[in-house]
């Protein structure tokens, strides 16, 4: 999972440096030619969007160093934390779901991820297999039971936490 985020990372800095050092200079090298600049909107909007690009790629490497700063080994092999998968029971709904917990910046939620930052995964933070866990959400109270749990060092093959 983190070498999937890293590439994820990787490849959007990479299109978003392209897009800073080439297509936007060329953009603002176009709104330049036609003139008058203080209406010209080619131009401003090229100049927005270069701060935007900019603040991302920011964004994205701090992402990136955070990242080389987990350590798999450290993680507790039986409880919930970033990369697991838990597959959870609701207990009032009768329903079961399984999800994967991420950072937030990671959630594709048409693939089950849930933000850790989220109710429901800042409740599942910390949990064990076959236990039950109360989270608060903006509808009120849900339960759940913790039907399986594959922990992000069980995922790499490091059940031991080594």
């Amino acid at each position: 999972m983190l070498d999937e985020i890293r590439e994820r990372l990787g490849d959007e800095i990479e299109r978003l440096s392209h897009e800073l050092n080439v297509v936007l200079p060329e953009a603002i090298s176009k709104a330049v030619e036609m003139g008058d600049l203080r209406e010209n909107a080619e131009y401003k909007s090229a100049l927005e969007r270069q701060e935007f690009v900019q603040a991302r790629i920011e964004q994205l490497s701090r992402r990136l160093s955070e990242l080389a700063k987990i350590d798999v080994g450290t993680m507790p092999p039986d409880r919930a934390g970033f990369g697991s998968k838990v597959t959870i029971y609701d207990l009032d709904e009768k329903e079961e779901m399984t999800i994967t917990l991420v950072a937030g910046d990671f959630m594709d939620l048409d693939a089950g991820h849930v933000s850790l930052e989220s109710p429901i995964g800042s409740g599942l933070l910390g949990v064990r297999e076959a236990e039950e866990v109360t989270v608060q959400l903006p509808g009120g109270e849900r339960r759940y039971r913790v039907k399986s749990l594959v922990t992000l060092p069980e995922q790499l093959g490091m059940e031991d936490g080594k």
